[in-house]
């Protein structure tokens, strides 16, 4: 592969269909043109994107959505790009799951499964922002992309990359589980593995984009990236029949998705697409890596960085962008945020596994335990309808269940040695139910 090492060239004209106005620094008020740009010159504050609502309430209706294609642009309206043509490999509209089983067992009534693991192409909600982000950067005339990853970007800016036909470096810790490095190498990247945590891995790419011109999804992209995230906030308006739900629970990592979800929800509410009412918004992060989780339990407005030491490699970012909007958030809409152990998010992902039948990675684990940690405290209504986002498959981290879910039973091709490898197995269930009723 050759990767351009040449700046890019910025595109100026804009398009008509364009519904974004620009970018604005969410600190100091500080306007800028919507270019690959995401600190504020004037105070350094993060860049995020703004449109023109007044409009949008004017030609977008809940039908005009409805016709759209089932993935993301369905939405194109609300996303940060000017083509009528955007890459879209089928991303978004994933399930929203009625969550019986798993309801009954946390004592409580209407929850739902938001379920990104089957997310199009790469199972997880990354599919998202990187849709967005790699049709900015097409617009912007980018010809290389990459991204600073914990695995799952670098899966879904790998992936789609190819399918727009961009050339594609990824950066990711040299310690990522197996199945999130195999699923980048697949599609032909260049792949640097840093021998470093996230924070160090994301302070060399800033470097590199400083230096190559290459577009950075999570960097000199990140407004555009992130908007991506907002569609997990559509969706499950729209598949709650346009409606808000009482209560979310999401994984924090940097906090951007937790912060989006929350702009997607406000964004309907202010064009008229549904009625608006309080939502509560909760968080959920490993005890290995819970800055925004110390933050919010201590009552600090400041995110006091931490070095990650945790199984939950995926959302271990020690030194979380977004985290002090996170806990803004959580604490405006009566809401929660906690931690749990590596062990608790190991039962997390199996009673998520055993009850509906989905298999999560190990931020989906956090986030069920988190929601089982908060429903044995009270802090969930057993009558308010709540929606568990589910980020990322089990199969890119099978290694962190390995050991904690038995084996299979070897037997010969008899009857009998299936009729007493059956016993022995009913004999481990029964045992198994005593020691849960105890």
């Amino acid at each position: 592969m050759t990767l351009a090492t040449e700046p890019h060239t910025q595109l100026t004209a804009r398009s008509t269909a364009a519904t974004f106005t620009g970018l604005k620094c969410k600190e100091c008020g500080a306007e800028y043109e919507a270019k690959a740009i995401h600190v504020c010159e004037e105070c350094f504050g993060p860049l995020e994107v703004t449109y023109d609502y007044a409009h949008l309430s004017k030609v977008v209706t809940r039908e005009k959505i409805e016709r759209g294609p089932k993935s993301i642009w369905r939405y194109r309206e609300f996303l940060p790009v000017e083509t009528d043509h955007p890459i879209d490999v089928g991303t978004g509209f994933t399930p929203l799951l009625k969550a019986n089983r798993l309801a009954r067992r946390l004592g409580i009534k209407h929850l739902y499964i938001k379920n990104d693991a089957v997310n199009m192409p790469t199972l997880s909600f990354k599919d998202r922002v990187v849709s967005v982000a790699l049709t900015r950067a097409r617009e912007l005339g980018f010809t290389t992309v990459s991204c600073a990853s914990t695995g799952n970007l670098a899966n879904s800016t790998a992936a789609i990359a190819a399918h727009a036909g961009l050339d594609c470096c990824v950066f990711i810790p040299a310690d990522l589980e197996a199945g999130k490095v195999l699923g980048t190498l697949i599609y032909g990247p260049t792949v640097m593995a840093v021998q470093g945590n996230y924070d160090q891995v994301n302070r060399l790419c800033s470097e590199v984009a400083n230096t190559h011109g290459w577009g950075f999804v999570n960097i000199n992209l990140r407004p555009y990236y992130s908007e991506g995230s907002k569609t997990l906030g559509y969706e499950v308006i729209e598949q709650l029949g346009w409606q808000l739900p009482d209560h979310i629970v999401a994984p924090l990592a940097s906090g951007s998705l937790f912060t989006k979800i929350y702009k997607g929800f406000q964004e309907f509410i202010q064009v008229g697409l549904v009625e608006g009412k309080a939502v509560r918004f909760s968080g959920a992060q490993a005890e290995g890596c819970s800055p925004i989780a110390k933050a919010f339990a201590e009552g600090r407005d400041f995110i006091a960085p931490v070095k990650p030491n945790t199984i939950a490699k995926s959302i271990a970012i020690g030194n979380p962008a977004d985290g002090v909007y996170a806990v803004e958030i959580a604490r405006k809409t009566n809401g929660n945020i906690a931690s749990v152990t590596d062990a608790e998010i190991v039962e997390g992902i199996k009673l998520l596994a055993e009850t509906e039948g989905i298999f999560t990675e190990t931020a989906g684990g956090t986030t069920i335990a988190v929601l089982k940690k908060l429903a044995e405290a009270g802090k969930i209504n057993p009558d308010e309808t709540t929606v568990a986002y589910i980020t990322g498959n089990g199969l890119k981290t099978q290694e962190a269940v390995q050991g904690y879910i038995g084996e299979p039973l070897t037997i010969e091709p008899k009857l009998d040695s299936f009729e007493r490898a059956l016993e022995r197995a009913q004999t481990l269930d029964r045992l198994e139910w005593q020691q849960v009723l105890v």
